[in-house]
């Protein structure tokens, strides 16, 4: 069937190659995808996976360093930059008279343009390598089976076409693939056709259908199995499957944030700020200097200085080092954006297996059905033939039967029976069996699952050693026996079986009835030592826990008042499911521990929470989880999760511990903090410069600063903000979650950016009435004076606005903030008593002038912190 394909990229999705191969029978399919039931040779695996390359379908392809490189170019920054560049050259060198030619404005603002370029595409290369590198921390298996081995775990990635795969409830279907085997497969479609309802299908295609996504022997990549097993074989792979075709075509279209809604309202905020400005400016100096080329110079400069042309960066590299950040701290980020909302998140919502348990259970007791002890050890055996012969996803329990019978050597035991049939797990009914027979021929169902649903199947029961009708007495002492150890912590399943079954095959849910309750398994799985603390910590830091488990009521209790959390407003599922909509508004709300909950009603749960303007996050790592984690406005799994979670997550765990999830909270409010810190400086530092700039344009016979200043005090002040990621965030800070809220803004810039503008005036009064800066003559001492004072006071501002607290007493900056501060203020002092401050036009600065600048500055600073201070008390918000 590849016979043809000589190259990997001269073939994609091939709709009649599925069509043909599932119209293919059974007896020939292996034969017709050249492969064969005990799988392919290691030699045939390596030729295939060099014709057909890796199983990864490519999302969103990574760009180049070239494509960054030069996108780092494509900002408005830079335009303006360009288009002074060209008008540079074309008055101060075409124009010029021969000799008189200028070329310092277009060597100062090429440099300009380099440096801001570099700067961005080193962030956004830097950004694009630590997602793709934590990218790769979270990885998907696959069962597959091979030459030599009778199936065995390995990297989706891996899969070649021909591989015999084995597929289970929990599972990613890995590539797309034939099913030749199956049992009660039903498989969710809903990421490629987007129909919620699970699909069943089978060995054999039954023909009768359009759409080759309805074929019902084809499962296909991105599809998840909801319930039953199967085996297949692989038929594309990669960006050839049916889910590569829709990836090309929706690759880089994400879903738009709050988050990213708000940084571009900010964005668009002062851009109309800028737009508004520059033609008042440009109109202002043009009428009261007379020079309306130069006017329009100045006013383009205004533009650059006005422009939030390192936003992009600064949001960017904050959120990929708190990414990084975060990996250290064991904790993966999917996407980046996501950290926003870690950071704001107010409600937890967790399943308690794992999180706040041990996560290693063990069958503490099996016992019979009236309380007695198993000393024939026969429920153990029905158990662990029960766990043995499942072909589907094998949980904790079934795991601890299994560890519990090697223990004690009894595995032996399976060898005198064999498997007859199975039917598959499911959330609706909650139980499983198998079907198995003796070497006498004695073909017995076997059923094990949740105590309530079990006796309803159950018509009988065993106590004192004699098969009695299960009456509504017997019923209570069963269950009464299930809540004493459920109490105690444990979480019990109940066991049944019929047997002397006539049927031998075709096994469905229907022949659940009729059974023979024959005892109990209560298995253990303790609180962990951390998870009280944990919890502490995170109701320290503004973040509520709820349990959303499907266990027992007793059970859930029992841990989560070991753990610390209030158990006294406590709801089942089925209590939930009866009440109205507004009690389920007002319960959600109120209560704290749910049990017994179907997959639906913890998104539901979620859902309501979210209406109630909460930020939800919810951790949970089974199949019942999926819905929930895409619905949480922060989806947390852990690596050990099955592959259906740990791709509806935003966040992956190493670690399954509650811990690491309040270090990861806290780490996801430093990041916002940082990004906020940045958009409140630049916003009212602009505002603050509008009014400076229209003031002098009004009021001065001359330029405040020429063109060629206000690019480089830009430059300057835009790479002493380059730090601002490597901040720190005041403890009081990180003890509330953070939303992202526009609404202050506007006040914020009203409040807070005027009161640059008076020390800018301030430091015009000074130049002209102490330095006697009056005339045109004298405007370079002029610009000089406001140079250094405009950019040292832009720049202490980030110190001013990064705390509640006093800046430098209280609450001080990292040492990258502070080095860079201090170095980029040294730089612009120095810059007037160089040659190349002579050659823009700067000039050295008397000495005198020095006292006056560090009084303007600490001036500066007191009055901001006392204006900090009211409108603390007056708006209760800051950052």
């Amino acid at each position: 069937m590849w016979k043809k394909r000589k190259h990997k990229a001269q073939y994609a999705f091939n709709a009649e190659k599925v069509f043909l191969a599932a119209a293919q029978p059974l007896q020939s399919v292996y034969n017709y995808c050249q492969t064969r039931k005990r799988g392919l040779t290691a030699e045939e695996v390596k030729s295939r996976q060099v014709m057909y390359g890796t199983n990864e379908v490519v999302h969103e392809k990574r760009q180049s360093a070239l494509v960054i490189f030069v996108k780092a170019f494509i900002n408005p920054f830079i335009g303006i930059l360009t288009a002074l560049i060209i008008i540079s050259f074309i008055m101060d060198v075409l124009l010029a008279e021969p000799g008189e030619q200028d070329w310092t404005s277009i060597i100062t603002i090429s440099i300009m343009v380099v440096l801001s370029a570099i700067l961005r595409f080193w962030q956004e290369w830097k950004a694009s390598v630590s997602s793709a590198a934590l990218l790769k921390m979270v990885t998907n298996t696959c069962t597959v089976r091979r030459m030599g081995n009778n199936g065995e775990e390995i990297s989706n990635t891996e899969l070649v076409p021909g591989d015999i795969v084995m597929i289970a409830a929990g599972d990613m279907v890995p590539a797309d693939i034939r099913i030749v085997q199956a049992k009660d497969l039903f498989v969710s479609q809903s990421s490629l056709t987007g129909e919620s309802d699970p699909i069943e299908k089978h060995p054999e295609s039954k023909g009768g259908k359009g759409s080759v996504v309805e074929l019902d022997d084809i499962c296909f990549m991105g599809s998840n199995v909801v319930s039953g097993s199967a085996t297949g074989i692989v038929l594309s792979t990669g960006n050839h499957t049916y889910l590569g075709t829709i990836a090309k075509s929706i690759a880089g279209h994400r879903a738009v944030t709050a988050f990213d809604k708000g940084i571009s309202r900010v964005s668009y905020v002062l851009i109309r700020f800028m737009l508004i400005m520059v033609p008042i400016v440009f109109l202002v100096n043009g009428i009261t200097k007379g020079d309306w080329l130069e006017a329009f110079l100045f006013a383009i400069s205004v533009a650059v200085g006005l422009t939030p042309e390192m936003l992009p960066m600064i949001v960017t590299a904050n959120l990929s080092k708190g990414a990084v950040a975060m990996s250290k701290k064991k904790t993966i980020v999917k996407n980046l954006n996501a950290i926003q909302n870690f950071g704001a998140m107010n409600i937890l919502c967790t399943d308690k297996t794992g999180t706040l348990t041990c996560d290693q259970i063990v069958l503490e007791k099996y016992i019979n059905a009236d309380g007695s002890e198993d000393t024939e050890k026969r429920i153990l055996r029905h158990a662990y033939f029960n766990s043995f012969f499942q072909t589907g996803l094998k949980n904790l329990m079934d795991k601890a039967i299994l560890s519990h019978v090697k223990d004690l050597s009894l595995e032996h035991l399976k060898d005198n029976y064999k498997k007859v049939d199975e039917i598959p797990f499911d959330f609706t009914r909650r139980r499983m069996s198998v079907v198995v027979e003796d070497k006498q021929g004695k073909r017995q169902i076997i059923t094990k699952g949740a105590v309530e649903e079990m006796i309803e199947i159950c018509s009988h029961a065993e106590f004192d050693k004699t098969v009695q009708p299960l009456t509504a007495e017997l019923k209570g002492k069963a269950k009464e026996i299930s809540e004493k150890m459920n109490k105690q912590g444990m979480r019990v399943l109940a066991l049944a079986h019929k047997s002397f079954i006539e049927k031998d095959r075709d096994f469905g849910v229907q022949d659940e009835k009729d059974m023979v309750l024959i005892g109990f398994l209560a298995f253990l799985d303790p609180p962990k030592q951390s998870a009280a603390s944990a919890i502490n910590q995170l109701h320290e830091h503004g973040v509520e826990v709820k349990i959303l488990s499907g266990d027992n009521d007793a059970v859930v209790r029992t841990i989560a008042r070991q753990v610390g959390i209030d158990t006294r407003h406590a709801v089942t599922g089925v209590d939930f499911a009866a009440m109205s909509d507004e009690e389920r508004r007002k319960a959600v709300e109120r209560t704290t521990v749910f049990s017994k909950l179907t997959p639906l009603q913890k998104t539901e749960i979620i859902t309501l929470l979210q209406e109630q303007k909460h930020t939800v996050g919810f951790l949970g790592d089974g199949i019942n989880d999926a819905s929930a984690l895409r619905q949480s406005d922060i989806g947390i799994s852990v690596d050990s999760a099955v592959d259906i979670a740990k791709e509806s997550a935003d966040i992956i765990l190493l670690e399954k511990d509650l811990m690491v999830l309040e270090r990861g909270v806290l780490e996801g409010r430093k990041t916002f903090g940082n990004i906020t810190k940045y958009i409140k400086m630049t916003a009212s530092s602009n505002f603050g410069n509008m009014f400076s700039v229209l003031a002098a344009s009004a009021f001065l016979p001359f330029l405040p600063m020429m063109p060629i200043h206000i690019l480089v005090q830009n430059m300057l002040y835009d790479i002493s903000q380059v730090s601002i990621p490597f901040d720190r965030m005041d403890p009081e800070y990180l003890r509330k979650p953070r939303k992202w809220d526009a609404s202050d803004l506007s006040r914020f810039m009203v409040f807070i950016g005027p009161i640059s503008s008076i020390f800018d005036i301030t430091t015009y009064l000074l130049m002209w009435f102490i330095f006697g800066c009056t005339s045109p003559e004298m405007q370079s001492l002029f610009q000089s004076g406001w140079f250094i004072e405009g950019l040292l006071s832009q720049t202490l501002i980030v110190h001013m606005i990064r705390t509640r607290k006093i800046p430098f007493i209280q609450s001080t900056a990292s040492w990258p903030v502070l080095g860079l501060t201090f170095l980029i203020m040294a730089i612009g002092i120095c810059i007037p008593f160089t040659s190349f401050g002579a050659t823009i036009g700067l000039q050295p600065l008397p000495l005198s002038y020095f006292p006056w600048l560090v009084a303007t500055l600490l001036s500066y600073c007191v009055l901001t912190q006392l204006i900090k201070t009211w409108y603390i008390k007056r708006f209760k918000k800051w950052l």
